[in-house]
Order: structure tokens, then C-alpha cells, then sequence
């Protein structure tokens, strides 16, 4: 039927202006007076007006009482919030792993932090026959990789210190960390930096690249890292080719997930 067709348009209209003026509000950043937001669109100021009275029916938009604008009401920041808290970050990371895969062919893995333990969520592995192998699920001790020290060091100091005070740092190799300040230095390196280096700490003739994976609220989340023989990650190109490469997908992947800082090699 021709007018059940021309309501749905309509209909359809109406959503996307909507959607506009939510657009609009957001990029600006403050509250808007109505004709603002009119010129903005070039929508007629009644049209507009409408509009924003659905919206704060719904809480999407609130109006000041005294001077009259428009603002961005709670229920944005709700469902904001509920969608990003609902999206897979192993889902967000993969592509970005095989394409670490794809430029390197060396193994790529996505880490969290766990009872204080690195525990290594996905992998993309390397085709090379002799390669990294760190299978989702696999858990290591933080201290002595590269995934681990980079998510310790943006724990809270007191985190931090109980830390330290409940796991011992066995030494693994002799180029592992085992002395607590030796570490705590470390980990500011790691902060200044962007990345975490693993030579030979945890295994020897293996080395390992990571870096930190933020979330919305800037909070560090997750570690991408990037890991292989010695021999294929000379220590001159560990720290900056490969260095680059890491927290640059580290910084793509937080992006997704909200994050709006800066990156270390913007």
C-alpha cells in the first residue's frame, strides 16, 4: 500500500535524523542551543525541536533548565557502556594478529594478567618450523615475559607490592629479572617506553616483544606480543621495527575497544 510505504520512509527519516543530532552533540562536546543544532543540519529548527523531545523522552538528550540547551543525556553513556563492555577482544585482535603474522612470520599472541600469572587468550602462529608455541590458555609467570612485565607494569603500586610480596622471582635463565627493585625499574622503563622486552628471561635464545592493549577507560586490559628465536629477532630490530609494529596493532585493538589516547609512535 502506497501510504503504509511513504510512513515507513518517513519513518526511516525521522531515525536518521535523530541519529544526526546524536552525532552532532557528541562531536561538539557541549550543550547546544536548538538553533545551533538546527543550522548544523539544516534542518528546520521545529523538525529539530521534535526530534529532541523523542530523544529526551527516551533520556538520549536533556535539556538545561536555565539557558535552554541540549546536552547528551545517561542513557548514551549506558548503552555506550553496555556495548563496549560486550564486545570480544579476542574477536577485535585476531585480524590484527595475522596481519603481525603476515608482515613478521613470526608468532603473534593476545595476553591477560590472571592471579598473577600471564595467561596467553589467542595465538597466530609463525609457519616457521622452529617457532614460539604458547597455546590459549597456556599461563606463565609475568615477571620473566614480555606479555606479563607489560601488564604488571601498569598494576596500581599497592597491586604492585603485594605482587612482589606473594611471587618469588625464580630465576628461569640468567637474564632473569630476580630482584625485586631490579624489576621495579624495569617496569618503569616499560611504562616510559610503551613496551616490554623478553631476552632470553623466561627461555634462552628466545625473544619477545609486547605491548600494552587499553580499554575505554584507559586501563590497561590486555598485551599484544610478538615472539620468536633470537636469531630472527636480532636485540637492534627487537626494539624498533618490531617494537614499532606491536604497539602500534597493541594501539588499533584499544581503539576498538574506545581508547582515545595517544600512542607511543604517533
Amino acid at each position: 500500500m502506497p501510504g503504509t510505504r511513504d510512513n515507513k520512509t518517513r519513518g526511516v527519516q525521522a531515525v536518521d535524523r535523530a541519529l544526526a543530532i546524536l552525532e552532532v552533540m557528541a562531536r561538539e562536546g557541549s550543550p547546544m542551543m536548538l538553533s545551533t543544532i538546527s543550522a548544523e543540519l539544516r534542518l528546520n529548527i521545529s523538525t529539530v525541536h521534535r526530534l529532541l523531545n523523542a530523544l529526551a523522552a527516551h533520556g538520549l538528550v536533556e535539556q538545561e533548565p536555565y539557558q535552554g540547551r541540549y546536552r547528551l543525556g545517561i542513557k548514551v553513556f549506558e548503552i555506550g557502556n553496555r556495548a563496549l563492555y560486550s564486545l570480544d577482544i579476542r574477536a577485535i585482535a585476531r585480524p590484527y594478529l595475522t596481519r603481525l603474522v603476515d608482515d613478521f612470520n613470526e608468532t603473534a599472541n593476545l595476553a591477560i594478567l590472571d592471579k598473577w600469572e600471564v595467561v596467553y587468550i589467542d595465538q597466530v602462529e609463525s609457519s616457521q618450523i622452529v617457532k614460539m608455541l604458547a597455546s590459549p590458555g597456556t599461563r606463565a609467570p609475568a615477571y620473566c615475559t614480555a606479555a606479563g612485565k607489560v601488564l604488571l607494569a601498569y598494576l596500581g603500586d599497592h597491586q604492585l607490592t603485594g605482587y612482589l610480596v606473594e611471587v618469588p622471582l625464580l630465576p628461569y635463565t640468567a637474564a632473569t629479572i630476580s630482584d625485586p627493585q631490579q624489576l621495579r625499574a624495569e617496569l618503569s622503563l616499560i611504562r616510559s617506553q610503551g613496551f616490554a622486552l623478553d631476552e632470553g628471561e623466561r627461555e634462552d635464545g628466545v625473544r619477545c616483544v609486547a605491548a600494552p592493549v587499553y580499554n575505554h577507560e584507559h586501563k590497561v586490559i590486555a598485551a599484544v606480543s610478538l615472539s620468536g628465536p633470537a636469531h630472527r629477532l636480532p636485540a637492534g630490530e627487537l626494539t624498533g621495527k618490531f617494537a614499532t609494529a606491536v604497539v602500534q596493532v597493541a594501539l588499533r585493538i584499544g581503539q576498538h575497544l574506545g581508547y582515545c589516547g595517544p600512542g607511543k609512535f604517533d
